[in-house]
Order: structure tokens, then C-alpha cells, then sequence
């Protein structure tokens, strides 16, 4: 059977590296000087260095590129499983859940790619360690009381919390699942927090635990969007804001057949921005305001009124 271009270079490279030629950290070749070197299209050439990391041998670094992964480790200086959880935790923060495979990970580590079913029995159970070491190093605010501060206070601060989480490790959201949770304890205290905070409302356990949910499925729903947003800026280069500006005269055009007059009339004012951190303030605001309407006051500390024998 002939050998696909794409592995015969790969085959080759991997030699090299194999060879020292580049050492461990530094810069592979890059997609364009593939091309350039093998005469090959940019697909053929994309498919080698994909090809090379699926293997282990290459890792993509931010704000370098490509580069060497890092050597073999001398027998008997394995990783253990916290080493695994946290060196998954920088590829998925690299190169999304995609690029995480079981071989990519040995390969990072330096270990043969059997080696890592002795601290993770699949894919799905590092991922569910990945999610949980992330909700570990995040607990809820430690500072808040919903006796002190109330309820909303304490909802919308652990909102904010999970959205800053979800901003540094855009996989998470395509981690977490509501219809299939993985049974992460750190990621089920989050829940139980909101559910303190929402306790002795006059909710019933169901509506608690439902409520909880769904505020937490609004801000996951919405980071869903932060991995598509980094990848559209690194292919594009452009950030959102300069992205849009490329479209004005697109905007301008469908605006002026007169068919949107609303969406016009929005065009023509000075305060247009949007972004995803405002789309998940506003809606956590209007969910939040939705959700009082469900809830009774707590009870005010019961005082007796003075009489007058009393005051005498």
C-alpha cells in the first residue's frame, strides 16, 4: 500500500527530531517552510504537523508555535497522576479537548502512551479529573455568607467565578455536561453553594437544585462561545472588534435596503458594543430577576413589641 505524502514527512521529521534536530522546546518547521521544502500543498503540509502531534512529538506552545515536546523520561521517574491531570490541563488549554489524545499526553510526559492507563482508566475519566482539579482550584467565594451578604450576592459572585474559569480553559465548557454530568465533587460543591444561597426562600429541594442548574447552564451556555472566539482570532488574526470593522460596509449595505429598521436605528447609536462578557452580565442579571420573582423573604428576627408595663 503507498504511504500518504503527509506520513512520509512526517516519518522523516520525527527522524530528525528523534535526532535532536530540533531539540526538545525549540520550533519545528513551520506549515508555510513545509511547503516550501517538500514542494507540497498547505493541506498536505497542515496534516504533517497535526499528524506529529497526534504522535506526542510536538506541542503547540502560545505565542511561539510549534514546537519539540519535551524528552524521555529515565526509568523508574514516571509522572504521577496529579503530573497527568495538570500537563492534560496545558495541552487542553493549548490546543482545546480535540487536540488532547492519550498518545498526545504520553508524549508530552515522555512516557510510552500504555503507561498513562496506570493513573486514568480512559479519556472520560481524565477529562472528568481535569474538570475537577480546575472547580478545586476555584472554589466559592470563601468571604460571602448568603446570611450577611444575600442570596443574589452570593449567585451572581460564583457566576462571575465559573465565567472567569471558563475564560482561562475554553475546553472547560465542552467538558461540563447537565444532561450527563460527570460526578466531579469539586464541580458539585459549586451547586450546593448556590443551593445554600437559595436556602430558606421557600423553595422546595427540586427547585433549589433545578435553579442552581440552570444559572450554572447560563454561564456555561455562554463560555461555549469563548472557544470559537479564540480559534476565530488565531486563524484570522483579527480580534471581534476589527473583525466587525472588515464587515461595516456589508452591515452598511443590508441596513440601507430598509427591511431592518430597528436593527438600523440600534446601527446609528454611539453605544453598539457587544461582546460575550456583556451578553453573559445582562442575561445573568435578567435570570437572577426571574428568579426572585420565585422567592419569599427571609423571615425578619422576631422582636416582641415593648408595652407600656414594659416600659415602665
Amino acid at each position: 500500500m503507498k504511504v500518504p505524502v503527509f506520513r512520509r514527512i512526517a516519518a522523516e521529521l520525527a527522524a530528525r527530531i528523534a535526532a535532536g534536530e530540533p531539540p526538545p522546546g525549540e520550533r519545528i518547521m513551520s506549515i508555510r517552510q513545509i511547503m516550501a521544502e517538500y514542494d507540497v500543498a498547505m493541506a498536505t503540509a497542515t496534516k504533517v504537523v497535526a499528524h506529529l502531534r497526534d504522535e506526542g512529538l510536538v506541542r503547540a506552545r502560545p505565542g511561539v508555535g510549534t514546537v519539540v515536546a519535551g524528552g524521555v523520561r529515565s526509568p523508574g521517574t514516571g509522572p504521577d497522576r496529579d503530573l497527568v491531570v495538570r500537563t492534560a490541563i496545558t495541552i487542553a488549554d493549548a490546543e482545546g479537548l480535540p487536540g488532547l489524545s492519550m498518545r498526545r499526553l504520553a508524549g508530552e510526559l515522555g512516557i510510552p502512551t500504555m503507561s498513562v492507563y496506570r493513573h486514568v482508566a480512559d479519556r472520560e475519566e481524565l477529562v472528568l479529573l481535569m474538570m475537577d482539579k480546575v472547580m478545586a482550584a476555584n472554589p466559592p467565594p470563601p468571604r460571602l455568607d448568603p446570611a450577611r451578604d444575600g442570596w443574589r450576592a452570593c449567585v451572581e459572585a460564583l457566576a462571575r467565578l465559573q465565567w472567569s474559569m471558563y475564560r482561562r480553559h475554553t475546553w472547560l465548557a465542552q467538558a461540563v455536561s447537565f444532561t450527563r454530568p460527570l460526578l466531579a465533587p469539586h464541580a458539585m460543591a459549586h451547586t450546593e453553594w448556590t443551593m445554600r444561597a437559595l436556602e430558606g426562600h421557600g423553595l422546595d429541594p427540586s427547585t433549589q437544585f433545578r435553579a442552581a442548574v440552570t444559572v450554572a447552564n447560563y454561564v456555561r451556555g455562554t463560555a461555549v462561545n469563548l472557544e470559537d472566539e479564540a480559534q476565530a482570532v488565531q486563524e484570522t488574526g483579527m480580534t471581534d472588534t476589527e473583525w466587525m470593522d472588515t464587515q461595516r460596509r456589508r452591515f452598511t449595505a443590508v441596513l440601507a435596503a430598509g427591511r431592518l429598521p430597528l436593527m438600523a436605528r440600534f446601527m446609528a447609536t454611539s453605544d453598539r458594543e457587544l461582546n460575550l462578557d456583556m451578553l453573559l452580565e445582562y442575561g445573568l442579571q435578567r435570570l437572577l430577576d426571574g428568579l426572585e420573582t420565585q422567592l419569599t423573604p427571609h423571615p425578619e428576627p422576631h422582636t416582641q413589641p415593648a408595652t407600656e408595663d414594659r416600659r415602665r
